[in-house]
């Protein structure tokens, strides 16, 4: 059966299989705008634990929940409940709660004055959730630095391109409850209706519960079943305007399940430039050159949260 490629990361560290594994991880997200990714270095007790700390904060009480949640920023941070955000082309809500951890920065930072890069919010009431939440978005962020700097050595870009874009990004870990679809708020409704992610690369651990479906390029619906302790990664709409759609923003979605499965919780980091950057494309004449700033904003009015 036909699936997204899997590259191991062992190879990217061995001088001797460096160029087998820039071809490949290049070469998988041409093709199909994802690849899984095995030998990722995030420890598998981070990733337990912090699924544990999910589970914890979306067993708050709705009312405890919706003290957290920050409409006045595009809910970049804290929590969003349900029945807020869509997909870009749809007007039926996704069946999804969700929190959101960013970077955290000093009080004098420019980013944190201007906005930018807004503070995050953690529960009270969970104590535990903060330094797990915050380790994970700094160990994922590394990994998605690493497989960055292979993307540059297939793309023949200058060393450091990718971390000098990112540097200060407004990236963010997403922590997603899906929630057993038996109550749909709204005829239609699915866990998350197809889209394509914003960003320039998103790093997805493996979820609780299958779901995830990938377009390919001849319009067929393709299942993502990895295996456990493996990270699933994509490029975004960011990554595709950079790069002419030589590495694509592909669509996909999270089904619902045929039987009632007790809810799936799942992990986007989603990698994000500096406001500032401007996201000239590789190709000229492909599309006009853009801010990240204005790039993101528009992208939060068209699925409901700004």
């Amino acid at each position: 059966m036909e699936s997204i490629p899997v590259v191991d990361m062992a190879r990217w560290v061995d001088p001797a299989t460096r160029a087998r594994f820039i071809r490949d991880l290049g070469e998988g997200l041409e093709r199909f705008g994802f690849v899984t990714v095995t030998g990722h270095g995030v420890p598998a007790e981070l990733l337990d634990t912090a699924y544990l700390r999910a589970r914890q904060v979306f067993a708050l009480s709705a009312e405890t929940k919706s003290r957290y949640e920050t409409p006045g920023d595009g809910r970049q941070r804290g929590y969003t409940g349900l029945g807020v955000e869509h997909a870009k082309d749809t007007l039926v809500p996704d069946i999804k709660e969700f929190w959101h951890v960013g970077r955290d920065l000093g009080p004098d930072h420019p980013l944190h004055r201007s906005g930018d890069v807004p503070p995050n919010l953690y529960p009270a009431e969970l104590p535990e959730f903060r330094p797990v939440f915050s380790r994970l978005f700094q160990e994922l962020e590394a990994f998605a630095g690493r497989l960055l700097q292979a993307v540059e050595n297939y793309l023949e870009l200058e060393a450091g391109y990718f971390a000098h874009l990112t540097r200060d990004g407004n990236s963010v870990l997403r922590v997603v409850n899906y929630p057993d679809a038996g109550g749909n708020p709204e005829p239609g409704a699915v866990r998350a209706a197809a889209h394509e992610d914003i960003n320039l690369m998103t790093v997805l651990p493996a979820s609780t519960q299958p779901g995830l479906e990938v377009m390919t390029r001849d319009g067929r619906w393709l299942a993502v079943n990895p295996p456990p302790n493996v990270m699933i990664c994509d490029t975004g709409d960011m990554m595709a305007l950079l790069t002419a759609n030589r590495l694509p923003a592909t669509t996909h979605r999270v089904v619902n399940p045929p039987v009632p499965d007790g809810g799936r919780l799942s992990m986007p980091f989603f990698l994000h430039p500096h406001p500032d950057a401007l996201l000239a494309p590789m190709v000229p004449g492909f599309a006009r050159a853009v801010r990240a700033r204005d790039f993101f904003h528009e992208r939060l009015r068209q699925i409901g949260v700004e």
